[in-house]
């Protein structure tokens, strides 16, 4: 055979070959696919608590729990590193249902879903409290789920975070 009808053959033997080894279970190649289709499914998860470092010096800042709810994003401060940080700080800058709220426990990280295609949540809100200011986020998982890039966009400006895995 030779030309479309060996092609069409070649498909055919592939299809029947392929459908065989799903329905018998025997397709160690087919398996290893899906294992690797589950491990990624299963990979690293954006949840658990992140610390926060200083822009300037790195010095950790603060510890943020980030959590999911229908696969939107929520991460709240639960604990400040700060040492000059009163233990009942207020966001005095922030609007709306954050004002005068307690530093700790504040929510910071709203909304936001995961991209289908890489290990990126975007189309949430994420908030400085020290300046009260509110911003779209980009948050990529990197290094194996140990570390995220925390982006925030006002405009066309940007500014990145990296933030560490709380072992």
């Amino acid at each position: 055979m030779s030309g479309p009808r060996w092609r069409g053959a070649l498909q055919g033997a592939i299809q029947v070959g392929v459908a065989t080894c799903c329905v018998l279970g025997l397709s160690t190649g087919l398996g290893v696919f899906q294992s690797a289709k589950a491990q990624e499914a299963n990979g690293p998860s954006i949840t658990g608590v992140w610390v926060t470092h200083d822009d300037e010096t790195q010095e950790p800042r603060a510890h943020i729990k980030i959590t999911q709810d229908n696969g939107r994003l929520s991460g709240r401060i639960i604990k400040t590193l700060d040492p000059d940080a009163l233990p009942d700080e207020r966001c005095t800058r922030c609007t709306g249902d954050r004002k005068n709220q307690a530093l700790v426990g504040l929510e910071i990280i709203r909304g936001g879903q995961k991209n289908d295609n890489e290990w990126m949540w975007e189309g949430g809100k994420i908030l400085d409290p020290e300046s009260g200011d509110e911003y779209r986020f980009k948050i990529r998982l990197l290094d194996q789920g140990r570390t995220l890039q925390v982006r925030g966009y006002l405009g066309p400006f940007w500014r990145t975070q990296v933030w560490t895995r709380q072992p």
